[in-house]
């Protein structure tokens, strides 16, 4: 299954380019199922239908449905929840508040991942697009293996064989229910989910990001930003989507100064995202809503060009041998220099990017190596190891 998502600032109008993609592709034979991962839901309104929880059949090959948290939640979290559930109800009885705080801080962004892993799985369809949230919340998604993993430590301290030992002493003095077997279980099958969800999510081959922008200043210097954070997770841009562009034919009176502002965008983002295929939709003239708009400019959009495929394709990390040791390659453009921030700690290390932050293991030739130098240019952080 080829798996396509698409992000961007909130109000470039993504739910409609992704729809229209979906569109595109299944008009040409392909089995397609559009989802969206945001909360405030707007794909239905797109395709100007009511979707629910469960793919619905819009068209031929074409499939789309709107992610549930509410009930994905209580389908993944099972006994996990329960647990913490008890230990939350200890003083007092379950109750709604009880409820929505049981679903964590970015909660509702695991379940949409775990979601597209098990379409995935399921191989009913040939290409599954995914409906973003707006670009902090896509982030919070696609660097949420991570921050599970820190939930997972910080919730579930005490490992299966210590948790038996201490269950009676623990229960009987503190009154405070020990995680049973059941318990671990589910904690075990869902790390092992995350890192086949992971594994999935890194394929390049497979999977790809688009970003949404319009021809506005400020929006594209989100779209950079978002460009830097993908690859500083090694995640695969494969495309640039300018939405909202006037015409030369409304581009006169009142709106004459947007001649000069538009003309100046674009060209911003052709030069920045130099190799990287660029798509550009011109405003239309009428509301974008329903199948048949969708499909024309789908059309409009792609025109010769398969959106099926993988369009450009990145390394974004490498390892060069030198004289003196390994530099450590990170593509990541557009980053101020002054925001960066390099931390190593035994095989580890953590890169910040203003309010971004990632930490990885080493590639093994230079695990046992010390950082002796870093230099961020053209695009690219160079981490010196001797």
């Amino acid at each position: 299954m080829r798996i396509i998502l698409y992000t961007g600032k909130g109000g470039v109008g993504k739910t409609s380019i992704a729809a229209a993609t979906a569109c595109k592709i299944a008009e040409g034979g392909k089995r397609v199922l559009i989802i969206s991962t945001d909360q405030a839901h707007s794909l239905g309104d797109s395709f100007d239908v009511k979707l629910s929880n469960v793919p619905a059949m819009l068209a031929e090959n074409l499939f789309a449905m709107e992610i549930d948290s509410i009930l994905e939640n209580e389908k993944v979290w099972g006994n996990i929840k329960g647990y913490i559930e008890r230990l939350m109800t200890l003083k007092g009885d379950s109750n709604i508040e009880t409820e929505e705080l049981l679903v964590f801080p970015g909660f509702d962004e695991l379940l949409s991942l775990i979601r597209i892993k098990e379409i995935y799985d399921e191989g009913k369809y040939d290409v599954l697009i995914v409906d973003c949230a707006p670009t902090g919340e896509t982030m919070s998604l696609l660097k949420f293996p991570d921050l599970f993993k820190w939930w997972m430590e910080k919730l579930f301290p005490i490992k299966r064989k210590g948790a038996k030992l201490v269950k009676p002493v623990i229960e009987a003095t503190i009154k405070i229910p020990v995680p049973g077997d059941e318990t671990f279980d589910e904690i075990e099958r869902l790390y092992l989910k995350i890192h086949e969800l992971h594994q999935l999510m890194q394929d390049k081959e497979k999977v790809s990001i688009r970003i949404v922008t319009t021809p506005e200043k400020i929006v594209i210097k989100e779209a950079k930003r978002s460009f830097s954070y993908l690859h500083l997770f090694d995640y695969n841009v494969d495309g640039i989507i300018i939405n909202k562009i006037f015409s030369k034919e409304s581009l006169s009176g009142y709106f004459e100064k947007w001649d000069d502002i538009q003309t100046s965008s674009i060209n911003d983002i052709l030069e920045s995202f130099s190799g990287i295929p660029v798509f550009k939709l011109e405003l239309m003239d009428t509301e974008l809503r329903g199948y048949d708009a969708l499909k024309k400019v789908g059309g409009c959009l792609y025109q010769n060009t398969d959106p099926i495929q993988v369009l450009f394709k990145d390394k974004i990390f490498d390892v060069v041998k030198e004289d003196q040791g390994y530099t450590f390659l990170i593509s990541m453009p557009f980053v101020d220099k002054k925001e960066l921030k390099l931390l190593q700690k035994g095989d580890e290390i953590t890169i910040s990017i203003k309010n971004e932050k990632r930490s990885f293991i080493l590639p093994v030739k230079l695990q046992s190596k010390e950082i002796t130098g870093a230099k961020y240019s053209d695009g690219k952080l160079n981490i010196h190891f001797a």
